[in-house]
């Protein structure tokens, strides 16, 4: 299939797009800059330079594709995270962004379009199983991705094939806040929001990145892309304890965090996400909990800063993941609530990165 990928070098576009090329999909990815667009070209795919934001210029790129898929995001980084102006960006992504990527799409007469989103609107539930079926909880700082599913809800409307993926708490090598997560768990502080018994459901970057292939071949509709096993924020600052060989002393900021606000507010709610419906398509995580996970994330980053010192560089990039000059900020939860403080879980509000 020919695809236009909007997000190809933010956090999930960064594994879809050699996931995409190696299940024999032709991929015509948005590059914002030269070091990107040779990243691309160096995964298979084709670069384009566009404004998801022109409709002209827009009409013009997605013509003769058969799928136009939306990855696109713009976090800020840790530090900037807290300022509401530093989300305005993300949110006209979410709402101007998708909205002109449907109405291109649908003019060019294009089958297909996938646009991500977040398993966290949806309601604290306790230790109950959260489905599709259950209605969102969207605070007024996410409402904007509701407009975005909105946009493919429209897509379907029309007659076409409109597809929402809800990723849950989004983890590994490229990301920011996964490496800041590990780097407090060597130091024995573990890292929670909310309830120590309130679950966290979480996915590795590459199965964020399988999810996108499957989505060309699913019927229209929204599916939660999580791992088998959400876990208990208790459980979780456990097991990456386990997986740096160290034991958590303290987990901050726990129940504290549910008075942080904001887009870090409903990382504080428990969400115990069922990936069933996604899983009922032929699609399964490689990696189905996060004792698997976090190991495959370590041995990536050791193996990065055993090459990166016999190169005499600094790992900055992780093999077949971050793109050139790309931020490794993504849409961590556990994996992302880490950091410094409260600060740094907004950040990981459920949200992907820089593409």
């Amino acid at each position: 299939m020919k695809l236009f990928l909007a997000g190809a070098t933010g956090a999930i576009g960064r594994y879809a797009v050699p996931a995409l090329v190696a299940a024999g999909h032709e991929v015509t990815g948005v590059a914002r800059s030269d070091a990107k667009a040779a990243w691309l070209r160096g995964r298979g795919a084709s670069p384009v330079s566009v404004s998801i934001f022109d409709r002209a210029q827009l009409a013009e790129a997605v013509a003769g594709h058969e799928a136009v898929v939306n990855m696109a995001t713009r976090i800020p980084p840790t530090s900037e995270a807290r300022k509401a102006a530093s989300w305005v960006e993300n949110s006209r992504i979410r709402r101007e962004g998708s909205a002109a990527l449907v109405d291109a799409a649908l003019a060019a007469g294009i089958g297909r379009y996938v646009q991500e989103s977040i398993t966290f609107t949806y309601p604290d539930r306790g230790d109950a199983w959260i489905d599709e079926e259950v209605p969102t909880d969207v605070p007024e700082s996410l409402s904007t991705t509701a407009d975005a599913e909105a946009s493919a809800r429209r897509f379907t409307e029309a007659g076409a094939v409109g597809v929402v993926l809800r990723f849950g708490a989004l983890y590994g090598p490229g990301s920011e806040q996964t490496d800041m997560m590990l780097g407090l768990a060597r130091r024995h502080v573990g890292t929670a929001l909310g309830s120590p018994g309130g679950y966290i459901s979480q996915l590795h970057l590459a199965d964020a990145g399988g999810a996108v292939v499957a989505a060309l071949g699913v019927p229209a509709g929204t599916y939660n892309v999580v791992d088998d096993e959400p876990v208990t924020k208790r459980a979780q600052a456990r097991l990456v304890g386990e997986a740096v060989g160290v034991r958590p002393w303290i987990v901050v900021p726990g129940r504290l965090g549910r008075f942080v606000g904001g887009p870090a507010d409903t990382l504080s709610r428990s969400q115990r996400v069922s990936n069933a419906k996604l899983r009922a398509t032929g699609w399964a995580p490689r990696y189905p909990t996060v004792r698997e996970g976090l190991a495959a994330t370590i041995a990536a980053q050791a193996g990065a800063d055993a090459g990166a010192a016999g190169r005499g560089t600094a790992a900055t990039e992780q093999p077949g993941t971050a793109g050139p000059g790309t931020a490794g900020t993504d849409h961590p939860g556990a994996a992302g609530a880490a950091g410094r403080g409260a600060g740094s879980t907004t950040a990981a509000a459920g949200e992907h990165a820089r593409g």
